[in-house]
């Protein structure tokens, strides 16, 4: 059992630095690409994207419109406000992201601690030993 729950404890801590790792290089590349300008002109293509017919029928088209137009005003806002804040953004985030990674790393390590602690004070079923017990009559 306890070697369950450290395996159950390495995949997520697995999981959860491969979230943090990709969280820091999208950031990275978002912030890099709003400071090239290369950003608003995705928006822009995105903005012109037609529903095709079979997802009509799931997703209301003017809904994806109205989406689509707040994403471009978002991106556009975003674009004159940070190409000049990106490096000192990225300065700040990176360091967020690590530390969000660690505190939640903590919590995981207490909860898998905690199991290995309690699996430890569970009384074990008593074995029946040869010639005592059920079925001597």
């Amino acid at each position: 059992m306890k070697a369950l729950i450290w395996g159950v404890f390495g995949l997520f801590a697995l999981c959860w630095t491969g979230l943090a790792a990709a969280s820091v290089q999208v950031t990275e590349w978002l912030l890099s690409m709003l400071a090239s300008g290369q950003a608003t002109d995705a928006a822009s293509a995105t903005g012109q994207w037609q529903v095709p017919d079979w997802l009509g029928t799931w997703i209301d088209p003017t809904w994806l419109k109205a989406l689509q137009t707040a994403w471009i005003g978002l991106v556009q806002g975003l674009a004159q406000v940070l190409p000049t804040a990106s490096g000192t953004l990225m300065d700040w985030v990176a360091p967020l992201v690590w530390s969000a990674w660690a505190l939640g790393m903590l919590c995981l390590l207490l909860v898998a601690v905690a199991l290995h602690w309690l699996t430890g004070k569970l009384k074990t079923p008593a074995t029946l030993r040869p010639g005592t017990g059920a079925g001597r009559g």
